[in-house]
């Protein structure tokens, strides 16, 4: 196989209804308005010679290498900054041209290193290739002028290096910087042969403002910005197409290899969430698949406290299997469960679904999607039919006015992040509801027109005010409201957002937020043009997560704002599969679908295709399995791909139930921390070894490609198929494929999924039915998914998590850009450099009240437990909040939350923990006690486990 490079136009492409036609080098093509001579040549498979263009930032016109004729012009224009106009007749190869090109890429190399041999881009330079394009033999000037050669490169960065002395000063690396990522770290700093790139104030790249996001190294067309892995390992050579398995975003990227090791992800210009662009987790975070920590056989044990023995596969899966069998005769059919992952992929969380419902015989199945956003599900699909976002995530460059509540798109969603930014300096107004003052609201480059920083626990009271400003103020949309919604309905919502309990003075107590802003943010909403709705975790975790999301879609249809581009209620999925996870039917009550156990006709379908009788009953969920395993009647568990023992609420409460259980079987990468409580070990396997799916925020359906084989042996959707089979209930999958052709056939928005219909379409957004044989971008166009939309009320409730003289402070929670989730694979690369641990971020005021200094080791404490983390004093917070992250086992963050959890789908309330801060200077007990039971259960025989 061969490396086949994506093509590279030049420019951007161009969208217009009018066309132009030209006439280059003689032959006549059409193209749409606005489109670049260059672009127009290249979609022909002309290549003009070219330096500082590139199709992913728009034309600069600076390297002087893409001149062309035009007839009746003086001069030789550049093409990259020339439109195409009509009549037009260009002439790119001449032997004028061809001398005016070979002294340019002369001077260019006159000043360049001639190390090609030994250079880590010799077969993918463009300055190599360009002075071959344009026939370059001899360089006239000698090397003895002011020139870069001597420039020091810079190793800080963990993935790229920086080597100015192979710069030829382009600046496509700072235009990426500004133009795709909107960071605005890179520059040209000096003047003449004094022009260099700079990051930041002239820093190294590793202290600059760089997020590594990758941009600048793809952008970059010599040798100057070049990954390290690349240098490490040589050029690759041949790639395959996958998706990533980070963030709800699901970028696509090119796994590019030699043989099958592989040497870089390269983001996919095809891929239509990313469109070319990555973070620092996709593009470069992948090194956790080889790691030294994976645990490649698997394992079993009698007791917690037994080192782990390596057996081969068939003796653990006949040891786990026969142990829930004695469970279930001994306990009952109820005894056992299971939990899926949405770091898997669909076709994975599927298998583990029905081997739970078909295998075990209960419902006893849920996932991590729960603990996160399980009140979108609740709320969206309650008001307008649907447990989804509405909208394809270019809409937002579509939006007048951006929404984002309990969201940081530039730390959790960054790709995303950076087009919300970029349609925000086009001119979008931007309002921002959150207890912590995020980069959106005021960085360099983006400022919010308000920034309502309410108090945690309070976002139903905020919904109610904007929408009573909405209400009393003539706001409403009358004409979309009567077409699209519910009547009666309706006139209650109004009536009852509409009293002055809901009004933003009655409710600035409560709030913290003043009055004033309430009502402009309300009044921009409903009036700026098209408004879209952007949330995350600080909506849905809290005790009214469902009422909060039911809230945001009142406003939303009570404004008018669902059904076309640039609106609409978008939720932001924290991790790659967590809506895939939902649509599987990964809860104990619902199939997939979204479609109850209960309901005879779709329970029987299953019945019918699966060959065994369902439960009709809906199982337990995970906090119920706990309670049920501590009571003593729950005493097994399945768990794929998810660590409970780190992510979950209240530690204490989690860990009491895995301990009170006999039989654990754990499928991971790594020996996580739930793996400290399994009986069971069986080695998982990462998004580059296997074929799958995963579905990502805005219902585009990937495909996952395997690069390399499996480090186990097996697939996860393999082993969970042998599990079923030593079981009882036999699975005969050849392929992923076959599992997605058996959802497609039981889920009716599946119902024309299939491998072949992504591989042809590129992705499928679900609804893809007969009703929509290509996928639905947008949702509930000209009416909803439920027929009428409907308007919930939603009361405010007072969370009964509330901060005391005992604990006055309020703890939220959140995520840091160069982590992800409970940081298993993030803290096994590179990414360690930017983020080595968890920390508390305090108010100046708060600090100093409590006698904290930056950097101090403080005592978190709250009704259920404690933990010590270093402070960071920080004015992001407003006074009475504190924040933290969760990345790093150690910090023990999930042992200080609650069990308090959101009334209709039991989401845990992270977001709101009354807590007290004090200096201390020693671990709590609880790290304590923990790091010894980590020593005590990680062993394995013959081995030293790594953590």
């Amino acid at each position: 196989m061969t490396l086949i490079k994506e093509p590279d136009y030049g420019t951007p492409g161009r969208v217009s209804e009018r066309t132009v036609t030209l006439e280059i080098d003689g032959i006549a093509v059409s193209v749409p308005e606005g489109t670049s001579v260059m672009r127009a040549a290249a979609e022909m498979g002309f290549q003009i010679p070219k330096l500082c263009a590139t199709d992913s930032v728009e034309p600069f016109g600076s390297c002087r290498l893409c001149l062309v004729e035009i007839e009746g012009r003086r001069g030789t224009p550049a093409s990259c900054t020339t439109p195409a106009e009509n009549g037009m007749k260009v002439k790119t190869q001449t032997p004028k041209l061809a001398k005016l090109r070979r002294n340019v890429m002369e001077l260019y190399i006159s000043d360049h290193p001639l190390d090609c041999l030994t250079c880590a881009a010799n077969g993918d330079c463009e300055l190599q290739d360009m002075a071959g394009a344009v026939g370059l033999r001899e360089v006239r000037y000698g090397y003895e002028g002011d020139n870069h050669l001597d420039a020091v490169k810079d190793e800080s960065n963990p993935y790229f290096t920086f080597d100015p002395s192979k710069c030829i000063v382009c600046s496509r690396c700072v235009r990426a910087c500004e133009e795709v990522q909107g960071t605005f770290a890179l520059t040209i700093d000096g003047r003449g042969f004094a022009s260099h790139v700079a990051a930041s104030q002239d820093e190294d790249f590793l202290a600059s403002e760089c997020v590594s996001c990758g941009a600048c190294v793809q952008a970059c067309p010599t040798a100057t910005l070049m990954e390290k892995s690349v240098i490490e390992a040589g050029q690759p050579e041949h790639s395959v197409v996958t998706t990533c398995a980070y963030c709800g975003v699901g970028c696509s990227f090119k796994a590019e290899m030699r043989g099958t090791e592989v040497v870089r992800m390269m983001p996919y210009k095809d891929g239509g969430a990313n469109h070319g662009h990555s973070c620092v987790k996709g593009r470069f975070a992948w090194g956790y698949a080889t790691h030294k920590d994976r645990i490649t056989k698997p394992m079993i044990r009698s007791k917690i406290t037994d080192p782990w023995q390596e057996v081969s596969w068939e003796q653990a899966i006949s040891h786990a299997a026969s142990e829930f069998k004695r469970i279930q005769a001994k306990f009952g059919r109820g005894s056992v469960g299971g939990i899926t992952s949405s770091r898997c992929t669909n076709e994975e969380t599927y298998l583990v679904q029905k081997l739970v419902r078909a295998a075990f015989g209960n419902n006893n199945v849920d996932t991590c999607a729960r603990v996160c956003h399980s009140p979108t599900g609740y709320g969206l699909g309650t008001t307008l039919g649907t447990s989804a976002g509405t909208q394809t995530f270019d809409s937002v460059m579509e939006a007048d006015v951006i929404l984002v509540m309990g969201a940081n798109p530039t730390d959790a969603h960054p790709v995303f992040g950076s087009r919300m930014k970029k349609r925000i300096r086009e001119g979008a107004r931007l309002i921002v509801i959150d207890p912590r003052r995020i980069d959106l609201v005021n960085d360099a480059h983006v400022k919010a027109d308000y920034h309502l920083a309410l108090r945690p626990g309070t976002n139903v009271a905020i919904i109610n005010a904007l929408a009573h400003v909405i209400a009393t103020e003539g706001l409403i949309n009358e004409a979309y409201v009567k077409e699209r919604c519910e009547p009666a309905d309706f006139e209650l919502w109004r009536n009852f957002v509409s009293e002055e309990r809901n009004s933003p003075e009655a409710t600035e107590h409560l709030t913290g937020v003043p009055a004033a802003d309430v009502r402009a943010a309300a009044r921009l909403y409903a009036t700026g043009g098209n408004a879209a709705i952007y949330y995350g975790l600080g909506v849905t975790e809290h005790s009214q997560g469902s009422t909060t999301v039911i809230g945001i879609a009142n406003l939303a249809m009570a404004t008018g704002n669902i059904g076309r581009m640039g609106v609409g209620v978008n939720p932001l999925r924290g991790q790659n599969n967590v809506q895939g996870s939902c649509d599987m039917g990964s809860f104990p009550h619902e199939f997939s679908g979204y479609r109850h156990v209960s309901n005879d006709a779709v329970r029987e379908s299953f019945e019918s295709l699966w060959g065994v009788k369902l439960e009709s009953e809906p199982g337990l969920r995970i906090p119920n399995m706990l309670d049920a395993a501590i009571d003593g009647s729950f005493k097994g568990i399945y768990i794929q791909g998810e660590d409970i023992a780190q992510s979950d609420p209240d530690i204490k409460h989690v860990t009491g139930g895995l301990e009170a259980m006999e039989c654990v079987v754990v499928q991971d990468l790594f020996l996580n921390e739930t793996a400290n409580f399994a009986h069971v070990f069986l080695p998982g396997t990462t998004f580059l070894e296997k074929d799958g799916t995963f579905t990502n925020a805005e219902r585009r359906i990937n495909l996952v490609r395997k690069a390399t084989p499996p480090v186990p042996g097996y697939a996860d959707w393999e082993v969970t198929m042998l599990l079923s089979n030593a079981l009882g209930y036999k699975m005969d999958y050849k392929h992923p494929s076959e599992i997605m052709d058996e959802i497609a056939a039981m889920t009716p928005t599946f119902k024309g999924v299939s491998f072949r219909k992504i591989e042809e379409q590129g992705s499928v957004q679900w609804p893809c039915n007969d009703a929509a044989p290509d996928g639905t971008p947008i949702m509930h166009i000209g009416k909803f998914v439920r027929g009428k939309g409907r308007f919930v009320l939603t009361e405010y409730v007072p969370t009964d998590e509330k901060s005391t003289a005992k604990f006055p402070l309020l703890l939220t929670t959140g995520r840091i850009l160069s982590q992800y989730n409970v940081g298993a694979q993030t803290r096994r690369t590179g990414n360690i450099a930017w983020h080595d641990e968890d920390v508390l971020e305090i108010h100046p005021h708060d600090a100093e009240q409590r006698g904290i200094h930056d950097g101090d080791i403080v005592s978190v404490m709250s009704r259920a437990g404690e933990t010590a983390l270093a402070a960071l004093i920080s004015d992001r917070m407003q006074p009475g909040v504190v924040y933290t992250t969760f990345h790093h086992f150690g910090s023990g963050v999930n042992v200080v939350t609650t069990d308090f959890s959101d009334w209709a789908t039991n989401c845990p309330e992270y977001k709101v923990t009354a807590v007290e801060v004090r200096p201390t200077n020693r671990p709590s007990e609880w790290q304590l006690k923990y790091a010894k039971l980590r020593d005590d259960t990680r062993q394995i025989a013959g081995k030293t486990a790594a953590e």
